[in-house]
């Protein structure tokens, strides 16, 4: 089964894998974007984030490669009275157009290896413009003991030092990394190892 298939098969569930409320670390950063900001949310997957940053007044672009769960974002975008736009891309094929964006929100995409993954981190630095700010959250290592989400891919996981080093040249980059209990859907249940990114241009 190719990953596409295996997320076509997740997302094909009649609830809402990773629920319709928003992550919390986004929320509690979203304060950081400028009102009215044009937003890129890569793998937004089912619409939980996207939907909620169009609800706050941001010009959303919401990304995935999933079809199923853009059809989910669309439901929940016309249940909350909001619009968007979606785009129905593979990330590590995405064309990444300089400057294009006012912020970039990237919430556990990490389906990503490391060759992978750093190409998509230049990509996302270069479609924020400067002022611009990048929010992405992630499991890191310990996560693999907690079971409770992400990746089963040692690889695949974040470090501060992975993010840090990722957007090196920022302005302003603040990295965390901590355990907290999550319930994001059935999806994210339960203590997970958290790694948080915040950085402005």
């Amino acid at each position: 089964m190719s990953e596409l298939e295996r997320w076509e098969t997740r997302f094909s569930a009649e609830h809402y894998v990773f629920g319709t409320a928003p992550n919390a670390f986004l929320a509690r950063h979203a304060h950081r974007i400028a009102p009215g900001a044009k937003v890129l949310s890569i793998a937004d997957g089912e619409g939980r984030n996207g939907v909620w940053l169009a609800e706050r007044g941001f010009d959303v672009t919401a990304q995935d490669f999933s079809p199923t769960a853009q059809e989910k974002s669309r439901r929940l975008a016309a249940e909350r009275g909001v619009s968007l736009t979606w785009e129905l891309s593979d990330l590590r094929a995405r064309e990444w157009t300089p400057d294009a964006h006012d912020a970039v929100v990237g919430i556990f995409f990490q389906f990503l290896a490391p060759a992978d993954r750093a190409e998509v981190f230049r990509g996302i630095a270069a479609t924020v413009r400067p002022g611009g700010v990048v929010l992405i959250e992630g499991y890191g290592p310990k996560q693999l003991d907690y079971g409770t989400g992400g990746p089963k891919v040692l690889e695949n996981l974040y470090t501060e030092t992975v993010l840090r080093e990722a957007f090196a040249g920022f302005a302003e980059v603040e990295t965390a990394a901590y355990d907290a209990e999550m319930s994001e859907g059935p999806g994210h249940e339960g203590m997970s190892a958290l790694v948080d990114l915040v950085a402005r241009k």
